[in-house]
């Protein structure tokens, strides 16, 4: 039966049977025991299903993942540990020392310095381009060391809407994959599978889990992507693996190889594993995704209105707006709503913002965003205090932008709470 995402957010991924437990089983457990040698080479060899240590795979991630993929309408996901790890291994399963791949500057601080300095040291090179880049200009970035593309729907602070079907087309007509990090939209308010994109990531940290409980993330893959017709640029995916005896994982596992390698070799070697704790509470989280996601976004929606009225705010960011210059995306790829999350400035520049955030009685100023309570951080000396002002500026990170994450609570209370800090500046 062809279910809608709101349903599946409830009933994809576990699915028991007679007699089992009808909430998801948290399998606590490092091992798992076989009646043979034989058995357990095997699944050693990859040439069986099943479970043996918990750095590589566990039953209760795996039921968590099945749930993200079917919402995001892929074909495998994996768990890992953080967003951050989920971003790593996406790259680096099909990069390698000598590679080159593009990303957008405007994406979160933290993904931005994974990219140009920690990556850089391992020999992979990125080049960072502004999403407003024209194709002319991003086909002479490409080069024949170029491995994929990567961008985030909603980006993480400045809230602006990738053009996914645009960097879909210049990314296919260059033969590699587009990677998007999803984490802000949700599979709720926009699966990017469904507009060209290849391979999508999570912070599962954020909506999924939805309450601040648990670190995680996610990589989903489409299947889409034909590794085999690039086969000159994958050779992790198209050649023999000698760690695994020689298998050529595109043609051993067709559309799940692209996972099953991630799981096989980098989860092995690097060990980012999800909690099977955290799993259970990721899953907690997802029931309820599609519930709040329209709360967050309709809470969000009345924010940014208060503030574009407000005499003491210079500017306001949030796509759902009609006169935001992201509005039109917004309206083509994320017609449900964008998210919860609004950046904006208010007069006075850095020490405005400090005093009028530090006025606040119930928006926290944390490092966390997009959870049920109403959060907030000055990005420039918080997330992306490790850029420098060219940096921050190419990411469109202005000195003054504040990231507001809004929250579950009434809205006309936090309305309230933004009056009065407003009042005091």
């Amino acid at each position: 039966m062809n279910q809608s995402v709101d349903t599946k957010c409830l009933h994809a991924g576990w699915n028991p049977t007679q007699g089992e437990p009808r909430q998801l089983p948290i399998y606590q457990s490092t091992t798992f025991k076989y009646d043979t040698s034989e058995q357990m080479g095997k699944l050693f060899d990859l040439e069986a299903n099943g479970y043996f240590y918990s750095r590589l795979q566990n039953p209760t991630n795996d039921y968590v993942a099945d749930k993200i993929c079917a919402l995001e309408g892929g074909t495998a996901a994996m768990l890992t540990s953080s967003g951050q790890a989920a971003n790593f291994y996406a790259i680096f399963n099909i990069c390698e020392t000598g590679d080159h791949f593009i990303a957008s500057s405007a994406i979160y601080g933290g993904t931005y310095n994974l990219f140009g300095v920690t990556m850089k040291k391992m020999g992979i090179e990125c080049t960072f381009v502004d999403n407003e880049i024209s194709e002319e200009e991003l086909d002479k970035l490409f080069r024949p060391n170029t491995k994929c593309l990567f961008g985030e729907t909603i980006t993480n602070p400045t809230v602006s809407v990738y053009d996914i079907e645009k960097f879909a087309k210049i990314a296919h007509k260059h033969g590699v994959p587009l990677i998007i990090d999803n984490t802000f939209a949700t599979p709720i308010n926009c699966r990017p599978i469904e507009w060209g994109c290849d391979i999508v990531t999570h912070s599962t940290t954020k909506y999924m889990d939805g309450h601040a409980s648990a670190v995680g993330g996610a990589i989903i893959d489409s299947g889409n992507f034909d590794w085999l017709a690039h086969a000159d640029k994958y050779p992790g995916l198209c050649t023999p693996d000698e760690s695994y005896h020689g298998i050529t994982f595109a043609e051993k596992f067709g559309k799940a190889a692209y996972i099953t390698k991630a799981t096989t070799t980098l989860m092995r070697d690097l060990g980012s594993i999800q909690a099977p704790q955290n799993a259970y509470y990721l899953h907690i989280g997802l029931e309820s995704l599609h519930v709040r996601m329209a709360r967050h976004c309709s809470n969000a929606l009345a924010v940014a209105k208060f503030l574009e009225a407000n005499e003491k705010v210079a500017w306001v960011h949030y796509p759902d707006l009609e006169n935001d210059k992201y509005h039109a995306l917004q309206q083509k790829y994320l017609p449900k709503g964008s998210c919860g999350v609004v950046s904006f400035a208010v007069k006075g520049g850095r020490d405005a913002a400090i005093k009028f955030m530090d006025s606040l009685k119930f928006a926290s100023i944390v490092t966390h965003v997009a959870d049920a309570k109403t959060c907030l951080l000055h990005p420039a000396s918080h997330t992306h205090r490790q850029m420098s002002d060219e940096q921050l500026l190419a990411a469109g990170v202005e000195p003054d932008l504040i990231r507001f994450s809004v929250g579950l609570e009434d809205p006309e209370d936090i309305i309230a709470d933004l009056k009065q800090a407003l009042e005091l500046i």
